[in-house]
């Protein structure tokens, strides 16, 4: 299992547009994907999970992965985060 740790810079926090975004870079992965947030954590790969964590700017979410291609899951997730959020 890998975790990565990201606190949010977009001053609009992880609303509709990233949050999309996001959950279409989660499905590709074949590992599990979950995000986190203030101790609440929901399937990375479900856009109303992922909203449902209304994520702001300055917050840390935590992303789990656990799988086959875990991996490769968390470099791609993190390099989304880091251009997108």
């Amino acid at each position: 299992m890998r975790e990565l740790n990201y606190v949010i810079t977009d001053p609009q926090g992880m609303h509709a547009r990233p949050a999309g975004l996001f959950v279409k870079e989660a499905a590709a992965c074949k590992c599990t994907v979950k995000i986190s947030k203030d101790g609440k954590e929901v399937d990375a790969k479900r856009i109303l999970g992922v909203m449902s964590l209304g994520i702001k700017q300055g917050q840390e979410i935590t992303v789990k992965f656990d799988g086959e291609d875990e991996e490769q899951a968390c470099e791609k997730i993190k390099t989304f985060l880091e251009a997108n959020l």
